[in-house]
């Protein structure tokens, strides 16, 4: 009896990974065995990497909002802690946002931030 190797099946599934692996360099976009340690590798690097963009954006965040109260005259820390006694609760990305494009309103909040650090000092 003829061996058996799942011809239509197989073709299938290393096209499915060939087409993965498309645009790669060298080797690792045409030969099987290549693009499927590439394709593996690629894919649990953008696993891991959904969950590093989210730290990577709160310490983007958290840069631009420090940047913005050194203007104010106030770090970071400073800022944030003063935001929290006056019971303001703006989420980072907002605050950001707000430095970068309306200036005028984060440097009401931080007004408040500052009358709040002079009250609790």
């Amino acid at each position: 009896m003829p061996r058996a190797v799942s011809g239509v099946v197989r073709r299938k599934r290393r096209n499915k990974i060939l087409k993965q692996a498309k645009g790669f360099r060298g080797a690792h976009g045409s030969t099987f065995r290549k693009a499927r340690e590439s394709v593996n590798r690629a894919l649990n690097f953008a696993y891991s990497d959904r969950r590093v963009k989210k730290r990577n954006f709160r310490s983007l965040w958290i840069a631009r909002i420090s940047a913005a109260a050194h203007m104010e005259g106030m770090n970071y820390s400073q800022f944030m802690h003063a935001m929290k006694t006056a019971g303001i609760d703006i989420n980072r990305k907002m605050l950001s946002e707000m430095a970068i494009h309306d200036p005028s309103a984060f440097k009401q909040l931080a007004g408040t931030a500052k009358k709040q650090l002079a009250a609790a000092a």
